[in-house]
C-alpha cells in the first residue's frame, strides 16, 4: 500500500489487454483505458478476448469483474454475464461456441475454488455444470472435444484432477493425491496441459516430498528435476484427520513431532489458513510463516479446514457467510478436541497461530476462550466496523457479510474480536507489515492497545516496508524465531 500522505485520492493503475506483432515489435493496446482486465483467454478464431473485467480501482475491483468479449479489431467490450459470486478462468471452447469458467464464493484474488460453468459466447444463462460436487474446482481448460473439459480441484484437503462433460455435467476423476500440485509456487495451484490434452507438466510437493518438476500422463508422471535430491524432512509424518462438528464432517491435517514417542505428551499449535476462501494441503515448508517448523520444535501442528475452506463444495464455503467466527470456530474448537482425545497431545499446552484470515481468527480465539495458553496473530483483524475504512479492499467483504457496514453495522461487531476484548487472557504476540492495504496495521494496533489496557502479555512487532506477506529474508527469519521463541516460552 502506498504510504499515505498529502491529499488522499483514489488511484486506478490500468491493467489493459495489448498485442505485440511478433514480426515488428509493434504494441497495440485492445482493451478500454477504463476497464481493468483480470484473466483473458484468445478465441480459437484469434479475433476477439474473453475475460474478466471491471471498472474501476483493481485491486478492490476484482470482487465485482463480469465475464466480456473485447473484439481485437474494434476493441469493442461485449459484457455477457454478472455473476452472482466470483469468477475466474475464462476459457473459450475450442469451436468456438461456449465460454468455460469457475464461479464461487472467494475472497482473494488467484485463490480459487467455486463450480464449473459454461455460457453461449453470445450472453444468455450460465449452466453450472459441478453443481454439488463435494470439491472446489481451481483451474480448468477445454479438452479437444467441445464437450469436455479439465479441471484441477482442491478436495478434501488433497489434490485432484477431473474432467466434466459439459453437455451431461458427468465429472470423471482422473487422479487424486495428498499432496500440492502447482505451475510454480504451492499458490500458482493447477497444471500446464500439452496439447494433446492427456500429457502435462506440474511441480508436486508434500510435507514429506520437497518439489520437483514432473511430466507424462495424468497420474502416469516421471520426475524430471532432482534439485531437492538431497533435502530431506526434518519434521514428523503426516496424517490426514477427520472429525464431526455441527453435523457436519471436517478435514483437516496433522503434523507429528519430529522423533514422535507415543508414550511423552507434547504441546500442539494450532495453525489456521488465511482467506478464510483457501485450505490446507500437504505441501513443503515455505520460508514465511509456515508453522510446519514446529513440528522439529517437538510440537503437533494442526492445520484444519473449517467450513468456509475449499476442498468440500461450495454449499460448505459459503457456510461462515454472516457467520465469522462461529461456526468455523466451533469446527476447529472441535478438531482440538479430537485430537487431545486421540493422540499423546497435552490439552494443557495448546497454542493458536495464523496470517490474514487465520490472523483474525486467532485474534478472535483468545477473545472466546481461554483454552489457547499462547497465541501468534500476523496481520489479523480486531473490529470488522473500522476494518471496513482502512483496507484497500473492501469490495471484498460485501458477500460475507451481506451489506456493507454503514448499512449493516451490527453484523459486523458480532463478529468483532474487539467486542469481547474483556474476555482476553491469553498471552499473544502480534505481527503486520507496515504497508498491509488488506489487513492494515491499525488493526494490530487497536488490539495490542486493548490487550494491554487489559494486562494481557502481548508483544505488537511492525516490519518496516513489508505489505500484507513478509518478504524480506531477514524479517521472514524474524518471524519465525519470535514464534517459536514465543511459543516456547508459553507452552514449554
Amino acid at each position: 500500500m502506498t504510504p499515505p500522505s498529502g491529499v488522499i485520492e483514489q488511484h486506478v493503475y490500468e491493467q489493459r489487454l495489448a498485442m505485440v506483432d511478433a514480426t515488428s515489435g509493434q504494441v497495440r493496446q485492445v482493451s478500454p483505458a477504463d476497464l481493468y482486465i483480470y484473466e483473458y483467454d484468445w478465441s480459437p478464431d484469434g479475433k476477439s478476448f474473453v475475460a474478466t473485467a471491471a471498472h474501476g480501482a483493481g485491486d478492490a475491483n476484482w470482487w465485482i469483474a463480469q465475464l466480456c468479449t473485447i473484439g481485437i479489431a474494434s476493441g469493442e467490450v461485449n459484457f455477457i454475464y454478472k455473476p452472482r459470486f466470483q469468477i475466474a478462468q475464462p476459457h473459450w471452447s475450442p469451436d468456438g461456441r461456449s465460454i468455460a469458467f469457475i464461479e464461487g464464493l472467494m475472497s482473494d484474488e488467484g485463490s480459487t475454488g467455486g463450480d464449473v460453468h459454461t455460457i453461449s459466447a453470445g450472453g444468455g444463462e450460465a449452466r453450472d455444470l459441478t453443481r454439488g460436487l463435494r470439491a472446489s474446482p481451481a483451474t480448468l481448460a477445454w479438452l479437444s472435444s467441445p464437450e469436455r473439459i479439465l479441471f484441477t480441484e482442491q478436495i478434501d484437503g488433497a489434490s485432484g484432477i477431473a474432467t466434466v462433460n459439459a453437455r451431461d455435467g458427468k465429472v470423471e476423476t482422473l487422479w487424486r493425491g495428498p499432496e500440492t500440485i502447482s505451475t510454480g509456487s504451492a499458490w500458482d495451484f493447477g497444471i500446464s496441459l500439452a496439447a494433446d490434452g492427456k500429457t502435462c507438466a506440474l511441480v508436486r510437493q508434500s510435507f514429506q516430498a520437497p518439489p520437483e518438476v514432473w511430466t507424462g500422463e495424468i497420474g502416469a508422471w516421471k520426475q524430471v528435476t532432482r534439485q531437492n535430491s538431497n533435502v530431506h524432512p526434518d519434521w514428523g509424518r503426516s496424517e490426514s484427520i477427520h472429525w464431526q462438528s455441527d453435523g457436519m464432517e471436517i478435514q483437516g491435517w496433522l503434523l507429528y513431532p519430529v522423533n514422535y514417542d507415543p508414550s511423552k505428551r507434547y504441546p500442539m499449535v494450532v495453525s489456521v489458513h488465511g482467506g478464510p476462501g483457501a485450505v490446507e494441503k500437504p505441501a513443503w515448508p515455505g520460508p514465511f510463516f509456515d508453522l510446519a517448523l514446529l513440528s522439529q520444535e517437538g510440537y503437533f501442528v494442526f492445520f484444519p479446514n473449517p467450513r468456509g475452506s475449499f476442498g468440500e463444495g461450495q454449499a460448505f464455503t459459503a457456510a461462515n457467510v454472516k457467520d465469522f467466527g462461529y461456526g468455523d470456530f466451533r469446527d476447529i474448537l472441535a478438531g482440538v478436541d479430537q485430537a487431545v482425545k486421540t493422540l499423546s497431545v497435552d490439552g494443557q499446552r495448546v497454542g493458536i497461530a495464523g496470517w490474514s484470515y487465520g490472523g483474525y481468527m486467532t485474534m478472535w480465539a483468545v477473545t472466546r476462550t481461554n483454552r489457547f495458553r499462547a497465541a501468534v496473530a500476523g496481520a489479523g483483524i480486531a473490529n470488522w466496523q473500522s476494518y471496513y475504512g482502512e483496507n484497500d479492499i473492501d469490495q471484498w467483504m460485501i458477500p460475507f457479510f451481506g451489506a456493507s457496514v454503514y448499512d449493516d453495522p451490527q453484523v459486523y461487531a458480532r463478529s468483532s474480536p474487539i467486542t469481547f476484548i474483556k474476555n482476553a487472557k491469553t498471552p499473544t504476540l502480534v505481527l503486520v507489515g507496515d504497508r498491509d492495504g488488506e489487513c492494515p496495521p491499525p488493526q494490530s494496533f487497536e488490539f495490542w492497545h486493548a490487550l494491554r489496557t487489559y494486562g494481557v502479555e502481548s508483544q505488537l512487532v511492525i516490519y518496516p516496508d513489508e505489505g500484507h506477506m513478509i518478504w524480506q529474508s531477514a524479517h521472514q527469519r524474524d518471524v519465525t524465531k519470535r514464534t517459536v521463541q514465543w511459543f516456547d516460552q508459553h507452552l514449554k
